[in-house]
């Protein structure tokens, strides 16, 4: 039998039909090329074992190279010769490997637990709590014994879908947050290539209420706060986290801060109109330790914008202060900040909710009132530094317990 009859130039130009041909190389090894391009390396032989035909693949050309092909077909057929079934080997291989992975902790319920015990030292128990009872009642029962590599996000949807079956469908949504963080850390740590988690987003339907996920326990928000100030990836964003609870504006009126609206002689920013949700422009008092924060950022940061992205010229996207608290472990919103500043001021420092609502540009329900307001931006100004700078002592209080 004539064997090394297929050349590289010859590879490269077959053409796929609408049925699948095969182009033979010799020895039973065949290069079949499917209707949709893909050309694959095959190799026909009968098992040692039973004598009942079997076809063994190689794998995809070019990844799988014709001289690479060539190696395997020798190799299994060595193996042939020694009584040996190459395919049943293969499988055998791959189980050794797969025992020795779980011998390594390479399961994601070892993984997830790695995860968690890295990072939810700086949580508050009762946080810690709630997501490793979550892992451990709907995620691990399922998944918690594959190797992490085999787990495809069908198996993850329907860990998730099984959950949101009982009726908890906020529960769904944080299981599928807590796994994404499990996956990129198995990520980082070379367990896995990507985040398979992604795959899934938008698969479950919006929980009601989720959109700004807050917290209004003022010893949860102090551990948030302490969690921020160990927050070890891009500067950048962790500056900006730093200034959202103090300032606790909108994430884009934040996001898109120029250092044109500041003043830090007189410690006010000042928002322009179209920025503003209300289309009114609208001044933030600056606290002692905001304004402390300012200036460090103003030192590290070149050009007009308070949080540049490495893409010159734009701000950071809307997902990257999310995605940080996400990896702190912390399920909340820039946005619920706003919540947690307007629960607290009123609850626990006693402010006037009137203040409070003014502080956070919210839309006067009286149109006509509203419309006499055109310098809304000043009302009750010096009241609102006083209880900018004491909000700004709270949450010093708060990080300190």
């Amino acid at each position: 039998m004539a064997i090394n009859k297929l050349t590289d130039r010859t590879i490269q130009n077959l053409k796929p039909s609408v049925k699948k041909t095969k182009h033979a190389d010799g020895g039973g090894m065949s290069l079949v090329v499917l209707p949709s391009g893909t050309k694959v390396w095959q190799l026909k032989y009968r098992s040692p074992l039973d004598d009942k035909e079997k076809v063994e693949s190689f794998g995809q050309w070019p990844i799988v190279t014709l001289a690479m092909a060539r190696g395997m077909r020798e190799e299994s057929k060595r193996l042939i010769v020694q009584g040996i079934d190459p395919m049943l080997k293969k499988e055998a291989d791959k189980a050794a490997r797969r025992a020795e992975k779980v011998k390594e902790g390479e399961t994601l319920e070892t993984i997830a637990r790695e995860w968690f015990n890295k990072f939810s030292q700086n949580w508050k128990a009762t946080h810690s709590g709630k997501i490793i009872r979550r892992l451990e009642s709907d995620l691990f029962p399922r998944l918690g014994g594959m190797l992490i590599v085999d787990i495809k996000p069908a198996d993850l949807l329907k860990a998730l879908r099984a959950v949101e079956a009982r009726g908890t469908l906020d529960t769904a949504h944080r299981l599928h947050q807590n796994a994404g963080q499990v996956w990129r850390y198995a990520v980082s740590t070379g367990r896995v290539e990507r985040d398979i988690t992604s795959d899934l987003r938008g698969a479950l339907p919006p929980a009601k209420g989720d959109h700004f996920a807050a917290i209004t326990d003022p010893a949860e928000f102090g551990q948030l706060l302490k969690s921020i100030d160990s927050y070890h990836g891009s500067k950048t964003v962790k500056f900006a986290l730093q200034l959202a609870p103090l300032f606790f504006v909108r994430p884009t009126e934040l996001r898109l801060a120029t250092w044109g609206e500041f003043d830090l002689e007189n410690r006010l920013w000042t928002i322009p109109e179209v920025r503003m949700k209300a289309g009114r422009k609208h001044v933030v008092p600056i606290s002692r330790q905001a304004l402390e924060i300012l200036k460090t950022l103003k030192s590290e940061t070149r050009g007009e914008l308070l949080f540049p992205s490495r893409a010159s010229g734009r701000a950071i996207s809307d997902g990257a202060a999310r995605t940080a608290l996400q990896r702190l472990g912390w399920d909340v919103t820039i946005h619920g900040f706003r919540a947690t500043a307007s629960t607290l001021l009123e609850n626990a420092l006693g402010f006037d909710t009137r203040l409070i609502e003014i502080q956070l540009a919210h839309v006067d329900r009286d149109a006509v009132r509203a419309s006499y307001k055109r310098e809304t931006h000043l009302l009750k100004l010096d009241e609102r530094k006083v209880m900018m700078q004491r909000w700004a002592d709270h949450l010093d209080a708060l990080k300190n317990t």
